[in-house]
C-alpha cells in the first residue's frame, strides 16, 4: 500500500495568499527537489502514512472543510488516490507548489510559489494554469523573472531573511514595487506576525 512521507499535520489559519485568515488543516510533506536559501522546513523527520491514515488524522478538523497540502514540495508525492480520499471526506483541497512537477488535475486550488530564481539549475516550471501565484520577494530578483503562467491572482510576499532590519527593507521595497505594478497584491506571512503555527 502506498505511503506518503508526512513531516507534520496541524490545524491553524492560512497565513499567506488569497486564503489568508481561513481556518485550515495543513498536511506538510517531507522532501523537496529544490534547496532554497530561506526554507524553514526540517525534512529529516517524517512519518510514513497511507491516504487512509492521513484522512483519519485530520478527521477531527473536518468541520473546517479546507486542507492545504504543503511542504517541502508536495507534488513529489501527491497523487489522485490521496486527492480522491480527501474529497470523499468533504475537504476543499489547496496545494502550495514550486510548480516543477505535474499535479493531479482534481486539486481545487493551486498556489504556485516559483523558486527558479533562487536555485541554480532549477527544473523548468511544468505548471501552465494555476489559481494564484505567490512570489517570494527578496529585493534582489525581479518578480517577473519567474516566468508566466495563467492565474487569477498575483501575490508578492516579502522574504523572511531572519534579520529584522533586512526584513524591514525588503518589505519597504516590496510595497514600493506593488505601487508601481498594481497587478500585484501584498501577501504577508500573517501567521508569523500573530505568532501562530
Amino acid at each position: 500500500m502506498k505511503t506518503y512521507r508526512i513531516n507534520e499535520i496541524f490545524y491553524s489559519l492560512q497565513g499567506e495568499g488569497r486564503h489568508t485568515g481561513r481556518a485550515a488543516v495543513f498536511v506538510r510533506f517531507s522532501g523537496c527537489n529544490l534547496k532554497c536559501p530561506f526554507c524553514d522546513t526540517d525534512f529529516r523527520e517524517y512519518k510514513e502514512m497511507t491516504a487512509d491514515e492521513i484522512t483519519k488524522a485530520i478527521a477531527k478538523w473536518k468541520d473546517c472543510g479546507f486542507v492545504v497540502l504543503t511542504g517541502g514540495e508536495p507534488s513529489l508525492q501527491v497523487d489522485e488516490a490521496l486527492i480522491d480520499a480527501l474529497h470523499r471526506e468533504g475537504f476543499y483541497i489547496a496545494i502550495e507548489t514550486n510548480g516543477t512537477c505535474p499535479l493531479p488535475p482534481t486539486i481545487d486550488w493551486v498556489t504556485l510559489s516559483p523558486k527558479n530564481c533562487f536555485v541554480e539549475h532549477a527544473p523548468a516550471l511544468s505548471a501552465k494554469k494555476v489559481d494564484e501565484v505567490k512570489v517570494v520577494f527578496d529585493g534582489i530578483h525581479d518578480p517577473e523573472s519567474w516566468g508566466r503562467v495563467s492565474c487569477m491572482y498575483l501575490n508578492l510576499q516579502p522574504c523572511d531573511t531572519g534579520n529584522a532590519e533586512r526584513n524591514r527593507e525588503v518589505t519597504r521595497q516590496c510595497v514600493e514595487y506593488i505601487m508601481k505594478h498594481p497587478q500585484w497584491h501584498l501577501s504577508l506571512q500573517t501567521h508569523k506576525l500573530i505568532h501562530i503555527q
